[in-house]
């Protein structure tokens, strides 16, 4: 497995433009949220491009992660709770990766994470952010910028490793390259900080879009957490099946959370996009169905 090095990368800035109504509602909405509107294609050319040209990068650490995945369980029968934790250790960040579903950013783009998970020869993956729902949101992902288009607290992985919550709309995309943040991510809420669990999480709307107006109440959770830099936690949550798994709040999920140490952790995409990939197996159960659902982007090692 090769590791591009943390640099100043180039960035490649231009949200998804508007899509005109084109006869009706009915078909904005498949245009805004069916059809497939490609931006970029073969990523993973483009970040080979940008490591070889690099000039500043830091030396990558020796060594490989070390991965170890446990089942998590709480209560019993309709009550009860089944999560998937990756307590996951790297030399340095840019082991912790990102790949966009067919090589490709741009929106309404999916694929199952298992399928995403397998043309890059991840070990381990779970779900991203599912950038590709929404045109807004800042997205630098393998140290590249796509879209700059501040609206929430996002989430950074910075070169050294460390995981941060920020304020999208107080920055741009070029500011946090040239900062040497290394991934973003725009979801949320930000669950922990500091190590200690948000307030008001139970009362956030990430999307106000059609279909997907809120993120509350028990469901399926994906997060990502830092214990210290380069100490992550990736978590899985199963929900929506009575006797397996009936989902977590989002306070929940933050207490979850704060609980195996996190000092940092953020909410990802959930529902039945949540899914945890482990030596090319399903680990989770989506829905108690045991069927993936495809999404724009998986978190990888």
């Amino acid at each position: 497995m090769s590791h591009p090095r943390l640099s100043r990368r180039g960035v490649l800035i231009g949200g998804v433009a508007a899509l005109a109504a084109v006869g009706g509602g009915s078909s904005w909405a498949l245009d805004r949220f069916v059809i497939d509107h490609p931006q970029v294609s073969n990523v993973s050319d483009l970040e080979a491009q940008a490591s070889s040209t690099a000039t500043s990068a830091p030396s990558v650490a020796a060594g490989e992660p070390t991965i170890a995945v446990t089942t998590w369980t709480q209560g019993s029968g309709t009550d009860k709770v089944t999560g998937y934790v990756a307590d996951v250790t790297t030399p340095d960040a840019s082991f912790l990766r990102t790949a966009f579903a067919e090589d490709t950013f741009g929106t309404n783009i999916v694929a199952d994470p298992s399928v995403i998970a397998a043309q890059v020869g991840a070990t381990l993956a779970i779900n991203g952010d599912y950038y590709g729902f929404r045109d807004e949101g800042i997205v630098i992902r393998n140290g590249i910028a796509y879209r700059d288009a501040g609206a929430r607290t996002g989430l950074a992985l910075h070169g050294d490793g460390t995981l941060a919550l920020y304020d999208e709309t107080s920055t741009s995309a070029q500011a946090l390259v040239d900062r040497g943040v290394w991934q973003t991510w725009s979801f949320g809420p930000g669950l922990v900080d500091g190590g200690v669990v948000q307030s008001g999480i139970d009362d956030v709307e990430v999307d106000t879009n059609i279909g997907n107006h809120s993120i509350q109440g028990t469901q399926p959770r994906t997060g990502i957490g830092m214990i210290s830099p380069n100490h992550y936690l990736l978590v899985v949550v199963d929900g929506r099946a009575s006797g397996y798994s009936r989902g977590v709040t989002m306070s929940e999920f933050a207490e979850m959370f704060a609980g195996l140490g996190a000092q940092v952790a953020y909410n990802l995409d959930g529902g039945g996009s949540s899914t945890m990939v482990y030596r090319d197996a399903l680990v989770n159960n989506p829905l108690g169905k045991g069927r993936e659902r495809g999404t724009s982007d998986i978190i990888w090692l």
